[in-house]
Formats: structure tokens, sequence, C-alpha cells
């Protein structure tokens, strides 16, 4: 079956032109000129994927974002004209998949969809045991319904910030690069999928803050998962944040 995506985009030549691409590769294209409506329209046919405008008539694509997580885990990708970090990190944060700003390559962004339902697509395959439930100290991870536990305690991750706690735990003996992450998780590599990374990473480790189990930097290279009782060495500090300051 073909797979469905909702564009909401208040600029009718933006709506147009993603359309015609994605259509090209046989993807069912329906648009909507504002966030309320695609909201509607999904609350009564949900879509495979969602693309959102974050700067539109009405509730802007970050209310409807948080909406639509509410019920789904569908994935969503916002577009903005603005780019600032406190609007990458708001989209991000509210569990949208990805960040394009305006200008962006349709080409880059029909990457970004085929990226995210391959991923999709290996986590429901039949072939691969997805039924088996994975363990580090106190984390487990329960494929079948998608969720992260700590102690019980359901950590209420976002669907990427799932997917890289899950790859982390799953290569829980070795350190993971960046690239590696984002061939994985993201796709491809750009300088946006880098800070996306980056970022999923600084809010896992808040969401971790009860656990015994820790994200540490591997400078220079990504992450490794190691557990609060291992005192070998001192704490990393995350190296996007050290390398910030002048």
């Amino acid at each position: 079956m073909k797979k469905t995506i909702y564009v909401a985009d208040d600029e009718s030549n933006i709506r147009n032109l993603v359309q015609t691409f994605l259509e090209r590769e046989g993807y069912d294209v329906k648009t909507f000129p504002d966030g309320e409506s695609l909201l509607k329209y999904f609350l009564s046919l949900p879509s495979d994927l969602v693309i959102l405008d974050i700067m539109m008539p009405g509730r802007d694509g970050f209310f409807i974002c948080s909406d639509i997580r509410k019920i789904s885990n569908v994935p969503i990708i916002m577009l903005t004209a603005r780019d600032s970090d406190a609007d990458y990190i708001s989209g991000l944060s509210l569990g949208s998949d990805d960040y394009f700003t305006k200008p962006f390559s349709p080409i880059k962004l029909v990457m970004k969809v085929k990226a995210i339902f391959r991923r999709i697509d290996a986590e429901n395959d039949p072939n691969i045991d997805n039924e088996d439930n994975h363990k580090f100290e106190d984390i487990s991870i329960l494929p079948k319904i998608k969720s992260a536990q700590c102690d019980g305690v359901d950590l209420g991750l976002t669907p990427n910030e799932y997917a890289l706690l899950t790859y982390l735990i799953l290569n829980q003996d070795r350190a993971v690069s960046r690239t590696e992450l984002l061939d994985k998780i993201w796709g491809y590599e750009t300088e946006v999928e880098t800070r996306v990374a980056d970022d999923t990473v600084k809010r896992l480790r808040k969401k971790l803050s009860k656990s015994r189990v820790i994200i540490k930097t591997v400078w220079g290279f990504g992450f490794r998962l190691k557990s609060a009782s291992d005192t070998d060495d001192q704490d990393d500090q995350d190296e996007s944040e050290a390398t910030s300051v002048s």
C-alpha cells in the first residue's frame, strides 16, 4: 500500500512543491492550508507521516505537533522560515522527527522521508526479532509497545529518543559514532542532523537523570552507555556544550 503523507503550510507554492516531489516517489500526499484542518482530518483518518509548517494561520505548528503527539507516534517533520535554536529545540522536544529551515532542498526532504520510512519498516520487519525486551542496568526497552522504562516507570520518550536509546543499549559494549547514529536513526548526515543527534542526547540525559544509566561523550567521536557505578573515569561534559563556551 502507498504511504500517506499530510502536509500543512500556508504557502501554496511550498505545498505544491512538496507534494510534487513526494508524489514522484510514489507517496499519496494530501495538503492543507493550516494546521487545524490537517489535525481535524488526521483525527478521522491518520496518515503515515506529517509535515508541518510552524508559522500558519490559527494555532502554529508547535501546538498541532503537540496535539498529534498526544494520540499518535506518527513521524512529524517541521518546516519553518525561522532559524533559531529556540524553535529548533522546541520542535524536537515536542516530538518532531526533524526540522527543515526554509528555503530547503525538496530532494533532501524526500531523502529524509525515505529514511524515516526505512527505519519504521525495519522496526516492523517480521524477520527481525522485535519481541525480546532489552535491558541495561535499570532501563528496559519494550519493543512490542515502543516503550522505555526506568524501574518499571515509563520515561515518556519521543520516537527519536526511543530509537537512539534503543540503539545505544543494543550496542552497549562499544562506543557509537555520531555518523553511525545519524545513518541508522536519521538517515543521512547534514549540519542539521548533527544538531539533532546532540540535542537528542541532551534531552535523553535529562530524562535519565534518576537512572543508573549515563550517556557518556566520547570526545570527537560519539557516545556510549555507562553505569553510574562505573567510576573509572570522570563524567564527561557534553561536547557541544563545552565547545560552545568562548
